[in-house]
Order: structure tokens, then C-alpha cells, then sequence
């Protein structure tokens, strides 16, 4: 549904921004641009992950799961973000006065805001499964499977990059000076650049080797202390290789 809706919206996002010569409805284009990507690798990574078990990888490949959301956080930052902050720097800079037809700003922004929210309610409610009536924090912390936080994660900031370039036009349009739209541009730059810090932050300790959940690890250690002939277990080692494969 994400990969679906932003290639839609990044063309249409292209098109406004040619169109109007807005620096910030341009930066919500690569942004769509860089989630299309990003949906199109997460999707590399689960056809990956389903590959068995061979010689050289003897656990099989479900680490791919694990790898591919820190490749998009590192895009995310790069391509999203960063291209943000230095064109509307660049813009603020050297400013060049155009003609705005701020009016297909308006329109392309407005539509992605629909598309991104109808996008936003099925990671929602993906998420919602996950989280199983945890906290959001606790979630993140615990959850041992990316892909799905991290797609909502790029659809909140999607659709908070929109609300913000929608008020750099605005401001743009009703004041006249062009400044609010550059400006608009480095906001949803740092924003990006805050998103893909903290979705590294998670895929990072899981490609190192994070353990088990706690709910699973008691599971564990009940299972172990019930076969007869087992005292007591006196250490539990744990890692995830993959959200739904782990070294025991």
C-alpha cells in the first residue's frame, strides 16, 4: 500500500514542483522518491529473507530483514533529508524569483495528504497488531521485526512533511516573500534526518544481535524446567536472526 501510493505521489509531487517552482514541494518529491525506494528495498529484503538455508549460510538469510531497514535509514537520510537541508539552504542563499503557480502546489500537496493518510491507517493498524497494547516506546524497544514501524514511521513523517510544506506555500503565497518556502524545505529536511536517526538507532542493535523478548525467554525457560530431569536452567543465551528466527 506505502510503495503503491508514494509512486503516485512522488510523480505528481515532480510535476507541482516543476510546475510551481516550489523548493519545498520539491523536497517532498525526493521525499516520496527516497520511501518509494525504501518501500521497494524492504520488499528486496522479506524475498531475501525467504531463501533457505545453505552451505555458506547455514541459518539461512533471515538477517536480509534486519539489513535492508538499515540501508533504507541511511537513504532516508542521505536522499531525504540531507537533499532537503541543502536546497533549501542553497535557495535561501541565492534566492531566484519566479513566477509561482502556487495553486498545483496546493492541489499535489493536498492529494498526498489523503493518499499518505489512507497509507498511514493500514501501517496503523499493522502496527497495532505488533504492539499488542504496548506503549509506543516499549514497542519500538521491543519489537524484533522493522519492517512495519518503520513503514509507519515514514508515513507520520510523510504526512508531517506535507502539513509543513503546505504552510510554506501558504505563508509564501499570502506574505509574498519566498523565504517560507526554502525554510519550509530545511524543516522537512530535519525532520527526516530525526526519523532516520531513530529507525538506525533500532535496526542498528538488531543487526548486531539482539535477544529474544522477555515474554518468549520466560516461555523458554518454562518449557526447559518442565522436562523431567531438568533442576533448573542456570544460563539462557538468546539471538534474533531474523523477526521470526531465532538462535536459541
Amino acid at each position: 500500500a506505502a510503495l503503491a501510493g508514494n509512486v503516485a505521489i512522488a510523480v505528481c509531487k515532480f510535476a507541482a514542483a516543476w510546475l510551481s517552482h516550489s523548493t519545498a514541494t520539491l523536497a517532498e518529491a525526493v521525499h516520496s522518491l527516497a520511501d518509494t525506494g525504501n518501500q521497494a528495498l524492504l520488499l528486496v529484503g522479506m524475498r531475501l529473507a525467504l531463501r533457505p538455508a545453505n552451505e555458506r549460510f547455514n541459518f539461512g538469510r533471515a538477517t536480509e530483514r534486519y539489513f535492508w531497514p538499515f540501508v533504507v535509514a541511511l537513504l532516508l537520510f542521505s536522499v531525504g533529508g540531507a537533499f532537503a537541508i541543502f536546497d533549501g539552504i542553497d535557495h535561501l542563499l541565492s534566492p531566484v524569483h519566479e513566477p509561482h503557480a502556487l495553486v498545483w502546489s496546493y492541489a499535489v500537496l493536498g492529494v498526498s495528504l489523503a493518499i499518505e493518510a489512507m497509507s498511514f491507517k493500514v501501517a496503523f493498524g499493522e502496527f497495532r497488531k505488533i504492539a499488542a497494547g504496548r506503549s509506543l516506546r516499549r514497542t519500538l524497544l521491543e519489537t524484533r521485526d522493522p519492517t512495519i514501524p518503520l513503514v509507519l514511521a515514514e508515513d507520520a513523517t510523510a504526512m508531517a512533511g506535507l502539513l509543513v510544506a503546505l504552510v510554506a506555500v501558504g505563508a509564501s503565497g499570502l506574505t509574498g516573500q519566498q523565504a517560507w518556502d526554502p525554510v519550509g524545505s530545511v524543516v522537512i529536511g530535519v525532520l527526516l534526518c530525526v526519523v532516520a536517526f531513530v529507525l538506525a538507532w533500532v535496526t542498528h542493535g538488531l543487526l548486531i544481535g539482539e535477544s529474544a523478548a522477555p515474554e518468549d525467554r520466560s516461555r523458554v525457560l518454562a518449557l526447559a524446567k518442565g522436562v523431567d530431569g531438568v533442576e533448573d536452567v542456570t544460563q539462557l543465551l538468546t539471538m534474533h536472526l531474523g523477526p521470526d528466527v531465532v538462535l536459541l
